[in-house]
């Protein structure tokens, strides 16, 4: 393993707190699980978030667990490589990192089938422990300005506990969350079909979290099965946060309400999809990276309507490659495709 005791960022602005975990992608319109022919690509949407935002030049911490073997070997080496602050990362000596299987269908589109390398205790992320990251988490906090987390931590309960204290102690010392729902129902029960929603068991444990949320990001599926509803103001309401709401649905328009202002903005169609995996992830690191340059609170609605352009041409980009990490986006990278969409608009 890679040194990782001396990072490039102390202090980072961002903290990306979740699974770290390898896709197995199937070849287009094939299966990864029979197929002989498949590609490993790093992965896990709060992994993606942070190697997202450290291409963009934010700074960030990640915060997960991992297994002592060649996959964790391959992660440290790509955070230590994207200056990521590594002081809460843990790794397992007995649970494997996860592989998730993959499908894609011949448009690119994913869904997933399941996963491999479980040795009968299940997978590292599912053991990320309250105990070995409560002293650097408090340190880091201290000058952070946002947590990002996901919804998959809850499936355990060790995990659970883990993620649930430090969005305590985010909320304890008013630090902006950004919450991606990132539904995954394979994840809570392997026996779940992919499409599914969530139970009333499970949105039972994501609704503590849902309601500390300062941003919410959701696909389109994801508003319906959570709220009933596809209208950010709406869902919005519906929590005592009253958080900021984004909703992407493909390459249809990105709904939105950020602070005072709300909208429609279109969204970017790549000119060749390799693989939508981390279209997502990359769209919000997109909107993370632009919303903290007016501290989360844009002072007009063209401002909140810029950061939604920029996060949608991060999700873009990423789709050219395989991978929700290879294929991400500099800034430089998203201004081009900006400019060359929008004619200079950014």
């Amino acid at each position: 393993m890679v040194d990782n005791s001396s990072k490039k960022c102390d202090f980072p602005q961002v903290i990306c707190i979740g699974e770290a975990l390898v896709d197995r992608l199937g070849p287009l319109g094939g299966d990864s699980l029979h197929d002989q022919s498949y590609e490993d690509c790093l992965g896990g949407a709060p992994a993606n978030v942070a190697c997202g935002l450290a291409q963009l030049g934010t700074s960030v911490a990640f915060f997960g667990r991992l297994g002592t073997d060649s996959i964790g070997e391959c992660f440290q080496n790509l955070f230590n490589a994207r200056g990521i602050n590594l002081k809460g990362l843990q790794f397992d000596q007995s649970r494997p990192s996860r592989i998730v299987l993959v499908r894609r269908d011949l448009s690119g589109e994913r869904s997933f089938q399941g996963f491999s390398g479980d040795k009968g205790e299940g997978f590292a992320d599912q053991a990320l422990s309250v105990n070995c990251i409560q002293d650097n988490f408090n340190l880091i906090l201290r000058k952070t300005n946002s947590l990002l987390i996901g919804t998959l931590l809850l499936a355990n309960e060790i995990s659970e506990e883990a993620l649930s204290w430090c969005v305590n102690k985010a909320c304890e010392s008013k630090i902006h969350i950004t919450l991606d729902i990132n539904w995954r129902p394979t994840f809570w029960d392997i026996n779940n079909a992919p499409d599914i929603g969530p139970s009333q068991k499970e949105l039972e444990k994501i609704k503590p979290i849902l309601e500390k949320a300062s941003l919410l990001k959701l696909a389109k599926e994801e508003a319906i099965w959570f709220f009933s509803s596809e209208d950010p103001k709406q869902i919005s309401r519906s929590l005592p946060c009253q958080p900021d709401v984004v909703i992407t649905d493909g390459s249809n328009p990105v709904k939105w309400l950020i602070g005072d202002f709300s909208g429609e903005t279109d969204a970017i169609s790549p000119k060749v999809v390799v693989d939508t995996t981390g279209a997502g992830d990359s769209f919000t690191a997109g909107l993370i990276n632009q919303l903290l340059r007016h501290s989360f609170k844009p002072d007009t609605h063209q401002e909140a309507e810029a950061a939604v352009k920029f996060a949608a041409a991060c999700g873009a980009l990423v789709c050219t490659g395989s991978g929700g990490i290879d294929p991400q986006p500099t800034y430089k990278d998203v201004l081009d495709c900006l400019s060359a969409t929008f004619g200079g608009d950014k």
